[in-house]
């Protein structure tokens, strides 16, 4: 039997699609990488996901993991050999088990992410990553990015909100890790080696996950600034008066905001004067375990004193739960208008809170020395150092003339992250786009570390090829 027939017996024939009904797994979110595939193979059980593992390993086969497909940085997308299989995992959908006296939740990789959050809502639980892309993106990528979103300040990364895993490693074996332990301190943590992975060590199958209480209440406000300053200010204000109830910090440039309402003319600001045109804005959120009044209390003392100090120009509290969603809605509206707007050359980035301002203003000026027009379309979750910061077409610049320096303005922001102390990559993981410039940043000895480990457990170098690492030579 030739490798397709195989796979065929093994899934059914409808969950092998080949040539135009292959497509649309074939291209990233981004429409920045196309490729090609021998098949899209959709198993729906991890059973299934082994065998199918099995027998590209023993012809040589690539394996791409695929997700929701809605990745940034090329990680799920085949290369144009046509030689990989795009493995599919929508079809393992299901939420297996929620255990409320011990807050977790064992769900498969193909479950999407708003699922994820309503099922545990109708457990009286809450479970807190929250994206953009949180309606068709899944768990398997969320883990395999060790995906962050907005209310990291407060409940941490994938790798935080994950206790174990269910994997099919490159040889097809499955590894049963699905434990709800908070304690497990039994030898190296083989998690956090898959998490962050992007499918090149092995392939999620199945997650035990953190849950929490469902709050009580919450808070919502949009604070106009003058500076990035003002906002680190800010930031440390909430803090301490707000403590671990600080569930969100949204960084904003009013660039952003104003193409949101361009584009989307149902948005509106909710400023008037002054305030409407600022450069900078902060979306906070608190979540309160006692009461409305209790959270509303607190809340409005910390914005108080932040208008008291002349740190904050204007401040919107959300009345009702609508404003509160039509606030967020602007914060996540801002990466639609960027790509209605056209390409941008985007980085998804950490840099030392301490440091953030000096970081926009050096590298924008650089930017403006050699690139002058472009645009700086800033925003992120500033409450944990997360910060997209991508450059745009400007006066002057068309998407084609901007993407054919793409490597020179990495460059040139790639140096500034450098200088203080920052990481290249936040949230989004490294895929194709961020692979030669991992080579570039990290340690050499931290880089040989992670060869050795990518050897050892994908020997034959048949798991996602072309991401992450640069094969070895």
């Amino acid at each position: 039997m030739s490798v397709l027939d195989t796979l065929r017996a093994t899934v059914g024939d409808a969950h092998v699609r080949e040539g135009t009904d292959a497509a649309p797994y074939l291209t990233d979110w981004r429409e920045r990488y196309r490729g090609h595939a021998l098949a899209v193979v959709s198993p729906a059980s991890t059973d299934e996901v082994a065998a199918v593992v099995r027998t590209c390993a023993t012809a040589g086969v690539p394996i791409v993991p695929q997700g929701g497909n809605t990745g940034l940085c090329g990680g799920a997308t085949p290369d144009d050999s046509g030689r990989a299989v795009v493995l599919s995992l929508r079809r393992m959908n299901r939420i297996r088990a929620i255990d409320p006296y011990n807050d977790t939740m064992d769900v498969e990789a193909g479950c999407v992410l708003q699922s994820v959050q309503d099922a545990a809502r109708e457990a009286g639980r809450l479970f807190p990553l929250s994206l953009g892309s949180e309606g068709s993106c899944t768990i398997g990528g969320n883990l395999a990015t060790n995906a962050g979103g907005t209310q990291v300040l407060r409940y941490g990364t994938m790798r935080e909100l994950a206790l174990g895993l269910e994997v099919v490693t490159a040889r097809g074996d499955i590894w049963h890790g699905l434990r709800g332990l908070r304690k497990d301190n039994t030898g190296y943590d083989l998690r956090d080696l898959f998490i962050g992975s992007e499918g090149t060590l092995g392939v999620i199958t199945a997650a035990t996950l953190r849950l929490y209480p469902l709050p009580v209440a919450s808070c919502t406000a949009l604070v106009a600034l003058s500076s990035i300053d003002d906002a680190v200010a800010l930031l440390s204000l909430a803090r301490r008066g707000l403590g671990a109830s600080l569930t969100g910090f949204e960084l904003m440039a009013g660039d952003c905001l104003a193409s949101v309402t361009r584009t989307f003319p149902a948005q509106r600001l909710p400023f008037e004067g002054d305030a409407a045109t600022l450069p900078w804005y902060v979306l906070l959120e608190l979540s309160d375990s006692e009461s409305e009044a209790h959270a509303r209390e607190r809340f409005e003392t910390v914005l108080g004193d932040a208008v008291a100090n002349d740190g904050a120009r204007d401040v919107v509290i959300a009345s009702s739960f609508a404003q509160s969603r039509a606030l967020w809605h602007l914060r996540e509206s801002i990466p639609l208008a960027e790509k209605a707007a056209g390409k941008a050359v985007k980085h998804d980035i950490s840099i030392p809170v301490s440091r953030m301002a000096e970081f926009v203003r050096d590298t924008n000026e650089a930017l403006q020395h050699i690139f002058p027009g472009v645009r700086h379309v800033i925003f992120g979750h500033l409450g944990d150092g997360n910060l997209h910061y991508n450059v745009a077409p400007g006066a002057g610049w068309t998407d084609i003339a901007l993407l054919a320096r793409q490597e020179a303005i990495f460059d040139v922001v790639h140096a500034h992250i450098g200088r203080v102390g920052g990481s290249i990559s936040a949230e989004h993981g490294i895929g194709q786009l961020r692979r030669d410039a991992l080579a570039q940043f990290k340690d050499p000895i931290e880089l040989a570390l992670m060869h050795t480990i990518k050897h050892a457990l994908d020997p034959h170098g048949t798991m996602n090829p072309g991401k992450v690492l640069i094969a070895d030579s």
